[in-house]
């Protein structure tokens, strides 16, 4: 098992609702721990991460700030639509990333859409999405 969602790995994010040039939506992705993609400030939010090929799921893990509330979807192709995986209401930090870990019930996906519903503020922050899985043959 590897990180599916890095960049490295051909990982792409191919949506975002809001950009900065400062916090560009790729940071989520580029395996660092210092970088970020920061909201611009109205609810829901989301990013979509399409994978090189079809991946099987095990874990998602997000690092994030001030995120409420959030729901994952996945697609096993461009032209299926969005399923939801799981909805999570996450516990507010004072100062430190939230983290946390979610089952991927070894779904098989191509695109994986992170949907914010709400947040702690006017503004939220995702600073890593790691997928931990594997490429699926096909």
């Amino acid at each position: 098992m590897f990180d599916l969602a890095l960049s490295e790995a051909g990982a792409q994010i191919i949506l975002a609702t809001s950009s900065d040039d400062k916090y560009p939506p790729e940071n989520m992705i580029d395996g660092k721990d210092d970088t970020f993609w920061t909201t611009c400030g109205l609810y829901p939010q989301e990013f979509i991460i399409k994978f090189t090929s079809l991946v099987s799921i095990n874990t998602i893990q997000i690092a994030c700030y001030n995120v409420k509330k959030l729901k994952l979807e996945v697609s096993s192709d461009d032209n299926q639509a969005f399923k939801t995986l799981t909805e999570k209401e996450l516990q507010p930090s004072d100062s430190a990333p939230q983290s946390e870990e979610i089952p991927g019930k070894n779904v098989k996906a191509m695109n994986l859409r992170v949907v914010i519903e709400s947040g702690y503020d006017h503004f939220c922050a995702v600073y890593k999405i790691c997928v931990h899985g594997n490429a699926e043959r096909l």
